[in-house]
């Protein structure tokens, strides 16, 4: 395993902090109580009737088991829930032109995306020495068990989720490279926050979160409902990660726009869920807290900074905000804030009206935007007007910072 930069290129090794699991299918039949096994999410091999991708929506059909309704695929089954796995989920490998909406199988799949050895030797192609990674079947924040209708059941999903997580994905095999991410039971604060703190004790420093709750049918972070879980990553040092989609709704402009429409705006939810957040008065109360937007990029901050420093000084008055938010939006984002990026030349060209200390760095595998293999080569690219320092702050040295990573930039317990 390499542990310092490259001598061929010296550009640092990367720590991304937006990659991506698939779940293996044995994650939650391996963990839930026998009563639960058959309600509880597993793998089915089934045909494909229908499926369509508009208007920001994921629509699929799947046929009956054994017959020839159309491809085959492999589907993750819950409760009544049948959502495959698709190319999407796992387009390294393949080229742009060859990407399509389609279900696949496991065989299908670059092993990389659900086998930790893959993953780690996918990772030593691409530079990356350590990665953050999101769920695939739970969604980006949890979404799959929050939408159920057995909150029991749902509630040891996500435990069992975070166990897997813990003590096989970023389990000794992965030698600290794989940093866990955790999810929470979003319907309910205070079993959030035991959950906080469950993985905090065991060396846990990232967990999901909604970019705009209210999308899922949940309190706005206006409001005092989701206190007793920022509290808890307030004091146990949990960072919360969103990620574009975490509200279950693109961004798009219309029921039949094409998804190239919403795939070029995703960062519109990044932009709308920080100016919650700048606006909340959270910051001010809970001093601890950061939260960080994954797959967002970051070139779109600097004028909603302005603007929102702009609004706070001119409009506080009976803009809402005056009793809880005391300081500018600009300051509270530079304290409590983290862009992520992959691919964004016109954010590196502004760092300075950004933050250097806020910008984080990912590869997005094994996603269709993901720029594996050639991460390194994207960055030397985009960064080469940068000096050394600035480079390394970016690639690594922030993440081992908000992370709390070893001075070497691996995870332990």
């Amino acid at each position: 395993m390499e542990t310092n930069p490259s001598p061929r290129t010296g550009f640092p090794l990367i720590i991304s902090v937006d990659d991506h699991t698939v779940e293996p299918p044995n994650v939650w039949q391996d963990r839930l109580p026998k009563k639960y096994l058959d309600t509880g999410p597993r793998i089915v091999r089934a045909p494909l009737k229908e499926m369509s991708f508009l208007g920001g929506r994921f629509s699929p059909v799947m046929g009956t088991p054994g017959s020839d309704d159309g491809p085959i695929g492999d589907w993750w089954v819950y409760e009544d829930l049948h959502r495959p796995l698709t190319r999407l989920d796992t387009a390294v490998g393949y080229s742009r032109d060859e990407i399509k909406l389609e279900v696949i199988t496991y065989e299908q799949m670059r092993p990389g995306s659900y086998d930790v050895p893959a993953r780690l030797a996918d990772m030593d192609v691409n530079h990356v020495q350590s990665a953050l990674c999101f769920p695939t079947f739970p969604r980006f924040c949890g979404q799959t068990f929050t939408e159920a209708s057995d909150h029991e059941l749902a509630l040891l999903c996500i435990r069992a989720y975070n166990d897997w997580m813990v003590e096989e994905w970023c389990g000794p095999d992965a030698h600290g490279r794989l940093i866990p991410l955790t999810l929470i039971p979003l319907w309910d604060a205070e079993l959030a926050a035991a959950e906080v703190r469950r993985n905090a004790a065991r060396g846990v420093r990232a967990v999901a979160f909604s970019e705009i709750p209210p999308h899922l049918g949940l309190p706005s972070v206006h409001t005092d409902d989701w206190d007793p879980f920022l509290a808890a990553c307030d004091e146990t040092g949990t960072v919360v990660a969103m990620h574009i989609g975490s509200s279950s709704r693109m961004p798009s402009t219309s029921k039949d726009a094409p998804p190239a429409v919403g795939s070029t705006i995703t960062f519109a939810n990044c932009c709308f869920s920080m100016v919650d957040w700048l606006m909340s008065g959270k910051f001010e109360r809970f001093p601890n807290l950061k939260v960080m937007y994954a797959e967002g990029q970051i070139g779109w901050i600097p004028y909603i900074l302005e603007r929102a420093d702009v609004v706070w000084e001119e409009n506080r008055g009976w803009g809402g905000v005056a009793d809880k938010v005391h300081r500018p939006p600009s300051e509270l984002f530079a304290e409590h804030v983290y862009g992520c990026f992959f691919d964004d030349a016109f954010g590196l060209r502004n760092l300075d009206a950004i933050g250097l200390a806020n910008v984080l760095y990912e590869t997005d595998y094994p996603h269709s935007d993901s720029t594996w293999p050639k991460s390194r080569e994207v960055g030397e690219a985009q960064m080469g007007h940068l000096e050394a320092e600035v480079v390394e702050r970016i690639v690594r040295g922030n993440a081992i910072e908000l992370l709390r990573l070893s001075p070497e930039g691996l995870w332990s317990p």
